[in-house]
Formats: structure tokens, sequence, C-alpha cells
């Protein structure tokens, strides 16, 4: 994060000092200008910030039937969806040493469930995301990844940042229902709407909007821990008031302490998987196009969400790129794998692992954090999920705000070729609610615009053939090819 008098981040930054022992220089905390409590905090945070998941992903999956009627347990569902993100998270943390979660990635998520799925059966579907899988771990291994990821101009992958700060200020304005989305039936060209009906009605939205001042207060205070306390303070304020006002509806959780708070996990739908069966139902060169679709949505969702984060935990060397990316990028590939295997859909790198960067986390271990508290979650479903988007979404928009402060002024405005590419990629993110989409639509425009300047030459072999990639996939529909 930048360093400046309107940001105040400087408090989770400190110079690098000597290891106190083996673990600290494990993890390398004091030579990442961080502390043992900060990173604990982040996990913490992190979490907090998309223990949704938890919730979300089963009902996405388990709202769609395959080609023979079935549908997915959503108990199974649960226990698939927590267990995954626990392994994939641990593996970053310990291996990988950044302080990027993961879990059931959304929007793969539906293209499992609305275009695979009915098409053929669900062990078919996850068996396509875990090929999805294996050829990313291919790309990598052959360093094709992280050659396309370093292809990315500077300016450009500052663009890729500030894109995913606007992004996720708006999954936090909408998932706590501050803005919503204007039915079709209004017939009205404008999309989003304040609060329910263009007003600011009900206990909820009142938590989100004392969360944000709550949150950006103790940040302009620099009180460390000041996301984490938010989000634990306007929990406990969102538990009083459904408590006292009997709110009828709080969106997908509701705060109130569960009756049973244990909950049995159920593993019936790991390893339930075939994966190959799916090109026997629609054929070859559909099965590809569906492994291809999958694969594009990870790669990219991943590649942006990476290229923000490490930037903005100051993982990144003066070329803005982050050593020991290979590892980091294999991790992911066994995290989509790993996903498909547990049916649990494709796993890749979230978003709102930037709420524990936030709050100071700068390595692995705030992963170990966050990963045992999924693994937790298997046995405590009810209390992980009690968190109401409400509360945990003003991180969202605080670190929003630090992203844009911090990566606006490195993008280079005079050369255009660069600028506008990077204003696309910026913008799309939010506007097509997708990572994937800011990035193909930006790195194309890139392109584009290198050539018609007569500075073609300039442009990485990569970016041409990525580009191309996008292009295609754009063109897919038009072509029959869906």
């Amino acid at each position: 994060m930048s360093t400046s008098a309107t940001a105040p981040v400087d408090v989770h930054q400190q110079p690098p000092s000597a290891p106190k022992n083996g673990f600290d220089r494990y993890f390398k905390i004091s030579e990442r200008g961080s502390t043992v409590g900060r990173e604990i905090r982040g996990g913490f945070a992190t979490f907090f910030a998309m223990a949704y998941i938890i919730v979300l992903n089963p009902i996405i999956l388990g709202s769609a039937k395959d080609m023979y009627g079935h549908q997915l347990d959503n108990g199974q569902l649960v226990t698939a969806t927590a267990l995954t993100a626990a392994f994939t998270t641990l593996l970053m943390g310990v291996i990988g040493n950044v302080p990027i979660a993961l879990a059931a990635g959304l929007g793969v998520n539906t293209v499992v469930a609305l275009q695979l799925a009915p098409r053929m059966s669900w062990p078919d579907a996850m068996g396509m995301v875990v090929l999805a899988g294996f050829v990313v771990m291919l790309l990598v291994a052959t360093g094709l990844r992280e050659r396309v990821m370093n292809a990315v101009p500077l300016s450009l992958r500052k663009g890729i940042a500030i894109g995913i700060g606007l992004f996720i200020m708006l999954i936090g304005l909408v998932d706590s229902g501050f803005v919503s989305r204007i039915p079709d039936a209004a017939q009205t060209t404008v999309p989003l709407q304040l609060g329910a009906d263009g007003h600011l009605n009900g206990w909820p939205v009142l938590v989100f909007v004392l969360g944000v001042l709550l949150t950006l207060a103790l940040l302009v205070r620099k009180v460390p821990g000041a996301i984490l306390i938010s989000i634990v303070v306007m929990t406990v304020a969102a538990i009083v008031i459904n408590a006292v006002a009997k709110v009828p509806s709080w969106g997908l959780t509701t705060p109130k302490w569960p009756g049973n708070p244990v909950s049995t996990p159920d593993f019936g739908l790991v390893g339930q998987v075939s994966l190959f069966g799916g090109f026997e139902k629609v054929g070859v060169l559909t099965g590809i196009l569906f492994v291809f679709t999958v694969l594009l949505s990870c790669f990219f969702d991943a590649m942006g969400t990476i290229m923000g984060i490490s930037d903005e935990a100051h993982l990144t060397d003066e070329k803005g790129q982050m050593p020991g990316m290979n590892k980091v990028l294999f991790i992911d590939g066994i995290a989509v794998a790993a996903g498909g295997a547990s049916s649990s859909s494709a796993t890749t790198c979230f978003v709102e692992s930037t709420a524990g960067v936030g709050e100071g986390a700068r390595t692995g271990f705030a992963n170990v954090i966050t990963g045992g508290l999924f693994a937790v979650a298997l046995f405590l479903t009810p209390i992980a999920t009690m968190v109401p988007s409400q509360a945990a979404t003003p991180a969202l928009l605080a670190v929003g705000f630090l992203i844009l402060s911090g990566g606006i002024r490195a993008i280079d405005w005079d050369d255009w070729t660069v600028a506008i590419p990077a204003f696309v990629t910026m913008l799309m993110m939010p506007f097509t609610y997708s990572i994937t989409n800011g990035i193909g639509m930006g790195f194309i425009t890139f392109t584009v615009l290198r050539v018609v300047a007569g500075r073609a030459k300039e442009v990485p072999a990569a970016m041409y053939a990525v580009s191309a990639v996008f292009a295609f996939y754009y063109l897919m529909p038009a072509l029959g090819l869906t």
C-alpha cells in the first residue's frame, strides 16, 4: 500500500528486521516488516470477509440439476467448500508464503452449475474442472503462465490492481444491500439504485454504514487491528439489533447465536469425479471448449488477484514482479483441481484477501490462521456463518480506497497506449462484475493501440497470444461455439 498522509497505512508496514527465531525466519515475518499479531489479525479479517462462501457456494451449486435431474446435497457441499478452502489456503500459506486465501470461485461455480452440469452428470462436470486445474499446472510447469504475467507492463498491472479495488468496493456495496440491482421489470436503463428501493431503509444497511464509518475512523486514528475490530464490533451490534428489532431479513446470513453451534461434516461428495465422462456426453470439441471456459476464468481471475494483492502487500520488486511467483501459481493450479475433486467447483484466489492485507498481513502465516479457521468451520459452520455481510463488507470499501490511493499515481498517463488500456481494465472489472473481463479487454486494447501507434515491436509475444485467446473467447457465441 502507498505511503501518504491521506492513506494511513504506515502502521501496517515497518522496516525489515532480523528474524527472531526459526518460525519467524521461515515465514519471513520480520523480514517483510510485519509482526505475529498483525498476521493473526489479518488471517481473522480475511476469514470473516470470505466466510460467506461456505453458505453461498452450496446455494449456487445445490440449486442446479445435472442432465439426469440430480442435485448435490447442501450439507455435503458445505463440507466440501470448507474442506477445500482450508486445504488450499493452508497450502498457499505454508508453501507459497503469501497472504492470499483460496476458496470456491464465484463466477466459475455458476459456469459449472448452469453450463456444464445440465449437459452431463455432476461427476462429469467436476471432472472437467479437475482437467482445467491440470492444464493450469502444466502452463505453470512450462513457464508460460509466469511469462504471461511478466509480460504485462507496469502501468497495466497497476490498472489491474485499481480495477480490483473498484471491484471489491462494488462487491461490498452490493453484498451489504447499500446498492441493489434494479429489476428488468422497471424498464429503466439505470442498472443500480441506492438501497432496495432508491432509499436507505432498515437496520442491516445502518449496520453497514456504521461499520464503514467505524472502519475508516479507526484507520485514520491508526488503531492496530482496525478492520478486525470493526467486523467484531458490528457483528455484536447486529446480533443485538436482530434480537431486539426482529429484523425480517439480513440477506444470506442472519446474525444470531445458533442453537447448536456444532455440526458434523459430511464428506460424501469428495472424490465423486469422472475425468472424461463429460466428453462422451457433449463430444470432444464442446468438451474442450467447456474446459477452456473454466480454465480462462480461473487463470485470469487468479492472475489479477495475485497481482493486486502482492503489490498491496509490498511483495513485488522494482519491476512489479513477485519472487517465488511460480510456486504461488502452481498452488493455484492445484487448488482448481482440488475444487473439482471435492465437488465444490474450482477453487481460486480470493480478492477478499485484501481485507487481511489491509489489516497488516504480509506472509503466509496469515493464511495458516485463515485456513485453520476454515478447518474449524467444518465442525462449527453455524458459528462461522454468523457474521452478516453488513458487518464484514465495510472492510472491502476501506481496502478498495487504499488500493486506489496507492496505485493510480503509478500509471504513466502520458503514454496513451498503456494509460487507455489501464483505464479500460479498471472500469470493466466493476462494470462487468468480472476480473477476467477487465483483464481481457485491457489486454486487447493495449495490443491494438500499440500496433496502430507503430509500436508493435514493443508488445511481448505473450501479450499477442493472450489477446488472441481473449478475442476468440469473446467471439465464441457469434461463432456458435458455446
